[in-house]
């Protein structure tokens, strides 16, 4: 079953849920999950406090918006939207109707007032802003899963876990300096066991504040990625997660929002004799000699924007003649900062299957609505029809086969685990990804070359002395193969 028919079957099982169901209740909620199906893929960004996730989120969406400063910014889960209008709306804890509330925007970041209300009073807050950045994607900063603050630690685990009722994200990026067991529990709870248990295809880890890795050098991305790679290859993590991708997410949001006067006050840093030695450390450019480029409050606020590492490279690049324009710097930084990479990942692991995570989302929330509702015949025959959807879904049964390849449940040589997972779709759902081809490859090569690995595939399923679990994570991959065939016809 492609994503398509995925998402018409989905539909059609709404439909029979709405007929079945006389409480009106359950028709509001179901009216509500189908309605999700139209809107953009939700991805939630979670970590712990300070990991850097209202940068990261400023920085995808190319705006100040989020705040960020030193202290604990994020409490409340905040959801930011494309709208037409500029507004926020409360929704409180107790479950009464959403109010609109006041805000203002402080230096670019938005302010909110909750009024007599604290944090714990507020379940969440809605941003709508008109944003080409939120158009595609809604994103959902959540509160540190290590915070202090009382009943704010619980807040994401809350909010990603699956227990009590359907998560409301359909994928989540997960911010780390490094692996620690909260992490690796925040990222077990979002892995529910209705579709597929566990599943790293709906979750993507970043290695946050990459910049830092290496004491702000100029080689620190470099070691960042030598860093994302060793942790990848932990079985802890790869079970959990897709992937990890090092992002630096101050170097990102400064480099999607720097100004011209940020530039020529980088410039007038870039002729400065010692650049070098008062680059040593923060303290040493703040308390530069007089002699040094800009005012020391200057400097502070550029290295608030930048960083170390960023106004280090940032002066450098225009000190050596790399860069000569605002625009230019501001797109090597975004580069240099990995956000290009993460949001190719993205795109290729999030948004090309964002109806099949829709979907998944949507059939989790309507199973749920059944097991809560009294025991009806009308409840049985939408679980009956659910079960039935999910069986034919070949797109479920991909994800469940990567999961269990990636828990180590699939036993095999390491080198063909890696082919079947690309074929499965770990790396992108285009055909000519999953064959392992040039994006540009053309439909004859597609073709020539599906043909090959479908017979070598069916050959390794029959043989006799291939394990029970390598032959059935087999047989899905030849589904997918004969699925990219009839594409290809």
């Amino acid at each position: 079953m492609s994503a398509p028919a995925l998402m018409a079957q989905t539909n059609e099982l709404l439909d029979l849920a709405c007929r079945e169901f006389d409480d009106p209740d359950a028709v509001a909620d179901l009216n509500a999950i189908r309605a999700r199906l139209d809107e953009p893929l939700r991805v939630a960004i979670a970590g712990k406090v300070k990991a850097g996730k209202s940068t990261l989120l400023n920085a995808l969406v190319g705006e100040l918006l989020a705040p960020t400063d030193t202290g604990e910014c994020t409490k409340v889960v905040t959801w930011y939207r494309d709208g037409h209008s500029y507004q926020v709306m409360l929704h409180p804890a107790d479950g009464s109707d959403p109010q609109q509330v006041r805000f203002r925007r402080d230096e670019g970041a938005i302010e909110i007032d909750l009024g007599s209300r604290n944090a714990n009073d507020v379940d969440r807050l809605e941003v709508t802003w008109p944003s080409e950045g939120l158009r595609i994607l809604t994103l959902i900063d959540t509160p540190g899963v290590d915070s202090l603050t009382d009943g704010v630690a619980t807040r994401a685990f809350e909010f990603l876990d699956p227990d009590d009722a359907d998560t409301p994200a359909d994928a989540v990026l997960y911010l780390m300096k490094h692996i620690h067991a909260s992490d690796l529990r925040l990222l077990e709870a979002f892995h529910d066991d209705a579709v597929s248990t566990p599943n790293p295809v709906n979750a993507v880890a970043v290695l946050s504040r990459a910049d830092e890795i290496g004491a702000g050098s100029h080689d620190s991305m470099v070691s960042a990625g030598r860093v994302a790679r060793r942790l990848g290859d932990d079985p802890r993590l790869r079970r959990l997660v897709q992937m990890i991708v090092p992002v630096a997410g101050l170097i990102a949001e400064t480099g999607k929002t720097m100004s011209e006067r940020e530039y020529r006050q980088l410039a007038a840093l870039s002729a400065s004799v010692d650049l070098d030695g008062v680059l040593l450390s923060a303290d040493r450019f703040i308390d530069a000699p007089p002699e040094t480029p800009l005012t020391s409050i200057e400097r502070e606020a550029l290295l608030g924007r930048f960083g170390l590492f960023g106004v280090r490279v940032a002066s450098t690049m225009i000190r050596d003649g790399e860069v000569s324009s605002s625009q230019m710097l501001a797109d090597r930084l975004v580069d240099l900062s990995g956000l290009t990479e993460l949001r190719q990942v993205l795109e290729t692991l999030f948004v090309s299957r964002a109806d099949v995570l829709k979907a998944r989302s949507a059939l989790l929330a309507v199973e749920r609505l059944c097991l809560a509702a009294p025991a009806t015949s009308g409840a049985e025959r939408v679980l009956a029809e659910l079960e039935r959807v999910m069986a034919g879904a070949h797109p479920f049964n991909e994800m469940v086969t990567l999961a269990a390849i990636r828990s180590g449940w699939v036993v095999g040589p390491a080198p063909k685990l890696a082919e079947l997972e690309r074929i499965l779709g770990s790396s992108g759902s285009a055909p000519a990804v999953r064959l392992g081809l040039e994006t540009s490859a053309t439909s004859d090569s597609i073709r020539s070359t599906a043909l090959d690995e479908l017979a070598r595939w069916q050959r390794l399923a029959e043989n006799p002395l291939t394990a029970h679990d390598m032959a059935t994570a087999t047989r899905v991959a030849i589904r997918s193969l004969e699925g990219i065939l009839a594409g290809a016809s």
